[in-house]
């Protein structure tokens, strides 16, 4: 498994199309993504689940991946928050 800390940098935080971007992200990977923001915790596989983290830009996530293409993932998930998920210019 690995882990990482990530903070959200986009001005929006993770609003409903940056957690599509991540959702979007994580599922060509045969890997199960897990992000937590103080005690909630969501699966980056479903959109209103990741809404419900209520994270705005600033925000310091923990980001799991576990699986067998887990590097892989973490790699493009951190891709995707270095690149504010596309947004900010």
């Amino acid at each position: 498994m690995a882990s990482r800390e990530l903070t959200l940098t986009n001005r929006r935080g993770l609003h409903a199309r940056a957690a599509t971007k991540l959702v979007n992200c994580c599922a060509p990977y045969s890997a199960t993504v897990m992000v937590s923001h103080g005690e909630r915790r969501a699966n980056a596989a479903n959109v209103m689940a990741l809404l419900m983290l209520a994270a705005p830009c600033g925000t310091t996530l923990l980001i799991d991946v576990e699986g067998e293409q887990a590097d892989e993932a973490m790699l493009a998930i951190e891709a995707l928050f270095e690149a504010r998920f596309e947004e900010d210019e």
